[in-house]
């Protein structure tokens, strides 16, 4: 596992981009993992820049995304596919039938895991799978539980998660209890793993996922047996180690 410390946000996220940004120029019809939430929002906006600067090509990359709300419907401004569109996908030449995420609107749980998990494992896993991290320690939304989740799921939501994204949307009732998420097993698939922190409220979750024991009260834990994972995490994220 390489660790790499940078004293802030915006500093994590030039990083992040630049990793990102060779992996495509390496290998140009790589399979990109890709996150949501604020955390890699920058990450985003830096590769846009490389792009509209004539520094990276997205013409033969695919995507598949970690998650998605459950009962989303593509068009709502917050669901996961929307903002993939506003934050990376509308801004570069990233072909339109070349990003995948789960569909939100099936309302058969089991069917639409079953099929994103064919999907991802067809495609061959990501070359480079991007994370963030909860404050729970949880990837994708792969929370706290008894068991490691191995593949594609429906999961309940903790009220931790809720109120972390509840600033997204008009009020905490409006955030969706459900979601279905790439398992640890299906992350754990990727070839390289590039997870990104920034900030204290994430301090408790970088210490206790990278140097504390594996376990799946702490998903993120997992990431210690993977052959080739970088974190980069931000001075205050780091603030426990």
């Amino acid at each position: 596992m390489n660790i790499i410390e940078v004293k802030n946000y915006e500093e994590m996220s030039v990083k992040a981009a630049e990793i990102i940004s060779g992996q495509i120029k390496e290998k140009p019809d790589s399979i990109l993992g890709l996150a949501t939430g604020s955390t890699p929002v920058g990450t985003y906006k830096k590769l846009v820049e490389m792009y509209q600067a004539g520094n990276l090509d997205f013409s033969k990359v695919r995507t598949v995304n970690l998650d998605e709300y459950r009962g989303l419907p593509k068009e709502s401004d917050q669901s996961y596919y929307y903002f993939m569109q506003e934050n990376l996908f509308k801004h570069v030449n990233l072909p339109k039938d070349a990003s995948f995420l789960p569909d939100g609107t099936n309302p058969d749980a089991a069917e639409e895991c079953k099929r994103y998990e064919h999907l991802v494992a067809d495609m061959g896993y990501a070359d480079l799978q991007l994370l963030g991290i909860g404050r729970n320690g949880h990837i994708g939304f792969n929370e706290p539980a008894d068991v490691f989740k191995a593949e594609t799921h429906c999961v309940r939501l903790t009220q931790s998660t809720i109120d972390a994204n509840k600033r997204f949307f008009a009020s905490e009732d409006d955030v969706p209890r459900e979601a279905y998420t790439m398992g640890v097993g299906t992350i754990m698939k990727a070839k390289k793993i590039l997870i990104i922190a920034s900030g204290g409220d994430k301090a408790w979750a970088v210490k206790n996922s990278f140097y504390g024991p594996i376990t799946p009260r702490v998903p993120a834990s997992i990431l210690q047996l993977h052959p080739n994972v970088t974190v980069i995490a931000d001075k205050d994220a780091m603030s426990e180690w």
